[in-house]
């Protein structure tokens, strides 16, 4: 066999293989939603029973933090019109001293109120934080977030963490240690 088909027949079973782990890996994490087996051992050791002490405001974390502070910070799961990552254990955090669900402004019908349509860019840059869970090497766990221990659109929460090294001033990005909703508990 020509080495450029051979070259050619193993990229394609490559591709093949990895697709085909991708999609179990998928549908694995689908089905354990979809049968209630809860979240796995490493995501529910994050979720805090007690919120923790001395909550800032987003954008005044943003202002002072930098990759390996450990930070405390508020908010509500908002900004955007999907706040979580599908398939991973992150979300979109904002802070409501910036940013005002649509369904707190009288009169509004917005059938998405956690998008904040009626804030700013600027203020919608300024005002979130992506908080994601993740494992001992840093990678963001592979299973949904939504869900676990009333972690929902508009959910009010309080999360302690570390910025992480991928954080800049443009995207805070939090790894999680603990979570907490008062809704949750």
């Amino acid at each position: 066999m020509k080495p450029q088909y051979t070259a050619l027949i193993l990229t394609a079973a490559l591709g093949a293989a990895c697709e085909r782990s991708a999609t179990t890996e998928s549908t694995a994490s689908s089905k354990s939603a979809e049968t209630g087996a809860g979240p796995s051992a490493a995501l529910a050791a994050v979720i805090a029973a007690q919120a923790p002490a001395a909550p800032q405001a987003i954008h005044r974390v943003r202002d002072s933090a930098k990759p390996g502070d450990t930070v405390t910070l508020s908010g509500r799961v908002m900004g955007n019109m999907n706040p979580f990552t599908e398939g991973r254990a992150a979300f979109i955090l904002g802070d409501p001293a910036l940013l005002t669900a649509c369904n707190d402004i009288p009169g509004d019908e917005c059938e998405t109120p956690w998008d904040n349509c009626c804030d700013s860019p600027e203020d919608k840059k300024r005002g979130t934080a992506t908080i994601q869970v993740v494992d001992a090497d840093g990678r963001v766990l592979r299973e949904n977030i939504e869900g676990v221990g009333g972690i929902e659109k508009l959910a009010a929460l309080t999360i302690t963490g570390t910025v992480a090294d991928s954080s800049t001033p443009d995207a805070l990005i939090i790894n999680a240690s603990a979570i907490h909703s008062a809704i949750g508990n």
